[in-house]
């Protein structure tokens, strides 16, 4: 039996001392926007049809809400990871957002200030002692306007603890017919319908009571295949395509040796960037890989939390229309996308408001759970939306 214990002591001297930013090495460029609407499986033709975004009151293409994550080189998480944690693996807990009403475009150069937050020890069932850790970003435009802040969850654990107590169920994808298939199909359409039929009109404040649902919306089934296309819609997954750090040393923060690797290393990316990229190499590849899934205590390849979370702010902004917007959301990861699973969000509203600024808001309970209706999520959010 392994010593029951996780040592956190090193993450002390971190809390409230700022790290290095994340930096592009481009501009965002409407493609980029392009690729993270598709590969968040959001069909929002504000966010990749020009024709549409120009006949929008933005004028021209505008990236959804959660595009700002994309800009960051490691999905918000590191602010939250920092410090040592010997024999340990890490997985994405939630996150909680602010939006401050500047939206990105492409051209715009964004950068995210980071300042590790605070961190809490707790028992778990998954893996016994387990570190809750949390930090800020704050996502910055060229003009210095503060367009979001982020405070990501990390859930910190001994991958060896992860394993030994039995965490491994459901090693095999569910199976799908053809005919569950094209149901599915039909739901997933029926979300994309409410989109075309709102278009460019306008969800009126006064139009939403209290107890109101809104319409469900369903992502899946998952593959390797769509974790892949969510990966690289992460601009940071490219080569060179961010800045990197020369402060991060996955070995340093404790990862298992064989899932430490040199992933973001920005001098071996120069000499042999393959063994640089998370897909393949490093802690980001148990999602893809269900062997390095099942060495992490994961039962098979599964998705990403930061992925998670932007499928909760675009179910919230697409149903909000280009006239309202997602002003804070604070969202609870249960358990992560797999392999042969779907995901279906739900929401209902639960109050209406004006707050201290004069934004006409409803707060509405999401909860995200898959076919067989585990929850996956739990968010709570506020929408500002016209008022007539």
């Amino acid at each position: 039996m392994n010593d029951l214990t996780l040592d956190c002591s090193d993450l002390d001297q971190h809390m409230g001392k700022p790290i290095q930013p994340a930096r592009l090495r481009d501009p965002v460029a409407n493609i980029d926007i392009r690729r993270w609407a598709q590969a968040m499986h959001y069909p929002n033709r504000l966010h990749y049809d020009d024709d549409f975004a120009e006949a929008s009151r933005f004028g021209r293409l505008v990236a959804p809400q959660s595009f700002a994550i994309a800009t960051d080189d490691g999905h918000g998480a590191a602010p939250a990871c920092v410090g040592g944690i010997p024999n340990s693996h890490l997985i994405f807990g939630g996150d909680e957002w602010w939006f401050y009403g500047p939206r990105i475009y492409g051209g715009d150069m964004i950068v995210n200030e980071r300042i590790p937050y605070d961190y809490a020890v707790k028992e778990t069932k998954f893996a016994g002692p387990t570190c809750f850790q949390r930090g800020d970003n704050n996502y910055h435009n060229q003009d210095g306007d503060l367009i979001a802040k982020q405070r990501s969850t990390s859930i910190r654990y001994r991958a060896d603890l992860a394993r030994e107590m039995g965490s491994l169920d459901g090693t095999e994808d569910p199976e799908w017919t053809d005919q569950q298939l094209a149901e599915l199909e039909e739901e997933k359409f029926s979300w994309i319908r409410m989109l075309h039929d709102l278009g460019h009109g306008k969800r009126y404040w006064d139009d939403v009571q209290v107890g109101d649902a809104l319409p469900p919306r369903t992502i899946g089934p998952h593959s390797i295949a769509s974790f892949t296309t969510e990966w690289r819609a992460y601009l940071f997954t490219i080569w060179c395509g961010v800045h990197r750090r020369t402060d991060l040393d996955m070995e340093a923060l404790g990862f298992t040796e064989d899932m430490a690797g040199k992933e973001q290393d920005p001098v071996l990316e120069l000499e042999n960037p393959e063994l640089t990229d998370g897909a393949y190499i490093g802690p980001s590849r148990g999602h893809l890989f269900p062997r390095w899934a099942r060495y992490i205590g994961m039962p098979r390849g599964y998705g990403y939390g930061a992925s998670m979370g932007a499928w909760i702010l675009d179910y919230f902004a697409g149903w909000a229309g280009e006239w309202g917007r997602v002003v804070h959301s604070n969202a609870s990861y249960r358990g992560p996308a797999f392999t042969g699973d779907i995901t279906i969000m739900q929401a209902d509203v639960i109050d209406k408001l004006v707050d201290d600024e004069g934004r006409n808001l409803v707060q509405v309970n999401c909860k995200m759970t898959n076919q067989l209706g585990a929850t996956m999520a739990t968010a709570k959010a506020e929408i500002e939306l016209p008022k007539k």
